[in-house]
């Protein structure tokens, strides 16, 4: 009869997977923002940050609600901090909601998005988050946006505009 050489004939001893082995903590996160349009000139003002590998990722200005500020206060809050220009809410375009990992935490996010009229200011990168804003043709979002769900709220807003447009012609 063989010695044994001490293992069972069992499977082997597996290393843990670490990654998958520790247990996230989930939070929700709300944030606000949206499109804000300059409408003689027909351009929109959008924000560029750099991703982790140093790519220039443009998007719609938006950031966190503060306690006591409603969606629309704090979308045009972050327009103002994050691009310079002060603006008013129109009406609601859509809410994106994703998850990401960030700080051992997995964040289930929702930004709810309203389409602005900017009313004046300058338009400006100071905001820390910000690498760089511009005022981009409304024909060259969908091409500029890194995100395609911003790229399905800006042709939604697209279509609300031609919309109001007709609507203001036939009854004119």
């Amino acid at each position: 009869m063989p010695q044994s050489s001490g293992r069972s004939g069992g499977p082997k001893p597996r290393r843990r997977n670490r990654r998958r082995g520790r247990r996230l903590k989930t939070v929700d996160e709300t944030s606000a923002g949206g499109l804000v349009l300059d409408f003689e000139q027909h351009v929109a003002a959008i924000i560029g940050r750099l991703d982790r590998r140093g790519r220039l990722l443009w998007s719609l200005p938006k950031g966190h609600i503060e306690a006591g500020e409603t969606a629309e206060q704090t979308a045009v809050r972050e327009v103002a901090e994050e691009t310079g220009i002060h603006s008013r809410v129109l009406r609601p375009l859509g809410s994106i909601d994703y998850w990401f990992v960030a700080e051992d935490r997995r964040v289930h996010k929702t930004v709810h998005h309203f389409l602005l009229e900017a009313l004046g200011g300058e338009l400006s990168d100071e905001d820390v988050e910000v690498t760089e804003v511009a005022w981009v043709p409304l024909g060259e979002l969908d091409d500029r946006l890194a995100y395609a769900d911003e790229r399905r709220l800006v042709r939604r807003a697209a279509e609300l505009l031609s919309e109001y447009q007709t609507d203001g012609a036939e009854s004119a």
